[in-house]
């Protein structure tokens, strides 16, 4: 599990009683459906025929535009997690990428899951450390400035949950 045993409430937003405003939610589930998106291919290699993984990262944009409901995001969460299910290695993890992406609009946080899991996807595909600090950095350079700081803290705090992967 990648998520913290307690929440940190900068993930949390005002309406529940943490500190995230909606503006830097939406912008947390987009980046986080643009690192899955950037890895998606190693996945469609695998499985041409399977939308699962790309339907997720669709709608976690839309769902960062207001365009569809939490609900429809969280559940094309749950199906792109079924679509890894009977891989390995970077088409498994390109998929809970894009589970992750689309489960930011339940739960700010997974927007982390999202990055480290394309991270990891690159590793495997790569087969080495520097595709995984390729990534990261690539991660890095298309965050936006508003949400910058809150996601680089949380990289640190939560990078042994996340297997290291954000040691770049």
């Amino acid at each position: 599990m990648i998520l913290p045993k307690v929440r940190d409430a900068r993930f949390v937003t005002v309406r529940r009683g943490g500190t995230l405003a909606d503006e830097d939610h939406h912008l947390l589930a987009t980046w986080a459906a643009d690192c899955a998106e950037h890895v998606l291919d190693h996945f469609e290699n695998a499985r041409p025929g399977d939308q699962r993984p790309r339907r997720a990262i669709g709608l976690a944009g839309a769902w960062a535009r207001g365009e569809v409901t939490m609900t429809e995001a969280r559940t094309a969460a749950g199906h792109a997690n079924a679509a890894a299910r009977d891989l390995a290695g970077a088409p498994r993890q390109a998929a809970y990428a894009a589970a992750q992406a689309a489960a930011v609009a339940h739960v700010a946080a997974h927007e982390l899951g999202a990055a480290a899991y394309a991270i990891k996807a690159a590793q495997a595909a790569g087969g080495d450390r520097d595709d995984a600090r390729r990534e990261c950095q690539w991660q890095r350079a298309r965050l936006p400035e508003a949400i910058r700081e809150l996601v680089l803290e949380d990289q640190r705090l939560r990078n042994e949950l996340c297997w290291y992967v954000f040691d770049c």
